[in-house]
């Protein structure tokens, strides 16, 4: 990889940019962590975030930095990268954060984040600057993610309805509230391992491009991989408070039962998607669990509408955020 000159200025400031992105990541995703926790009225808002919070950080221990790589070398061809580049990519997807939050919209910030890049690229090189096979995984698991938290969700409904069906409704709900606050745990601690890492690709690409980190060392540098995942859970403490509703309660009506299947589907399918290194979208994958959770009670169950509206948001992030970070890519070879 050719090593760009860049001024220490323009490093710290795409540095800072990228950490901004990674808070924004934790408040816009908030609702992911937390949504089904607060709805079934298990935790209180505040006590939830600060759980969701400390999950994201803790996962640091818990994941390997394959994710990291993939964003970091696996989706477009690192010998193009420049400061413009990564600043295009990272306002895009600010950008596009910004507007799904302001509509209480639970997009991917993940992949506002991967078409930032895409968007960036092809502005710079065009689409010979974009590594296929990459791109391929985290485009195929919009779909798969969802489906895999819907299949997961409600065969783990149906699985607790057939071993408590003769239990007293109270004892379940009593039951369950306790074990929400162990899968509330575990799908934060999804949320933070996979998503903090896409921020660390980011600065990784960023610094072997200016030359301050070698291509072939094995990770990026510590203060990287802390910086990160504090950021997100600094976004997460914050909370999206627009996004909750929709998430908690707007898709469908929600028992601590219902709560605990979904977050356990929706961790499991992190967990998974992490070990892979694929950078998928925890707004699907929750979403998906809701939607298969409340899909088991009866079909009416579930808004469609409301889970349509949120189909097109994802359809729509890749290409409105690569749009969003070609014009931040054109400004920026004319402000920095």
């Amino acid at each position: 990889m050719q090593t760009v000159q860049m001024s220490l200025w323009v490093i710290v400031l795409l540095v800072t940019l990228a950490l901004l992105f990674d808070f924004m990541n934790g408040f816009h995703d908030a609702a992911n962590s937390i949504a089904t926790v607060v709805s079934t009225g298990v935790l209180k808002p505040h006590h939830a975030v600060a759980l969701a919070a400390v999950c994201n950080v803790i996962a640091i221990f818990v994941f390997h930095l394959k994710v990291a790589a993939t964003v970091g070398t696996g989706t477009i061809d690192v010998n193009i990268v420049d400061h413009y580049v990564i600043f295009g990519a990272l306002v895009g997807a600010i950008a596009w954060n910004l507007i799904t939050w302001y509509y209480g919209i639970p997009s991917s910030s993940s992949h506002a984040l991967i078409g930032g890049l895409v968007g960036a690229a092809v502005a710079k090189a065009g689409t010979g600057a974009l590594v296929a096979s990459g791109l391929l995984k985290t485009v195929a698991f919009i779909l798969i993610s969802p489906l895999m938290g819907m299949l997961l969700g409600s065969l783990l409904m149906l699985v607790v309805g057939w071993t408590f069906f003769r239990t007293p409704p109270s004892r379940v709900d009593r039951w369950f509230r306790r074990l929400q606050l162990v899968s509330a745990s575990l799908y934060s601690l999804g949320h933070g391992g996979n998503d903090a890492q896409k921020t660390i690709g980011i600065i990784w690409m960023l610094l072997i491009a200016s030359g301050h980190v070698l291509q072939s060392d094995a990770a990026p540098p510590t203060w990287v991989i802390v910086s990160c995942y504090v950021a997100i859970g600094m976004g997460t403490l914050f909370g999206g408070w627009r996004i909750v509703r929709t998430m908690g309660q707007k898709i469908t009506k929600l028992k601590p039962v219902g709560g605990f299947c979904a977050e356990t589907g929706g961790a499991i399918s992190l967990f998974l998607a992490s070990t892979l290194g694929v950078p998928v979208s925890t707004t699907h994958t929750i979403t998906g669990a809701i939607v298969g959770v409340g899909s088991v009670r009866k079909t009416s169950a579930v808004r469609w509408g409301v889970a349509g509206n949120i189909v097109w948001a994802w359809v729509l992030t890749i290409p409105a955020s690569a749009f969003m970070s070609a014009i931040a890519w054109w400004i920026g070879r004319h402000l920095l």
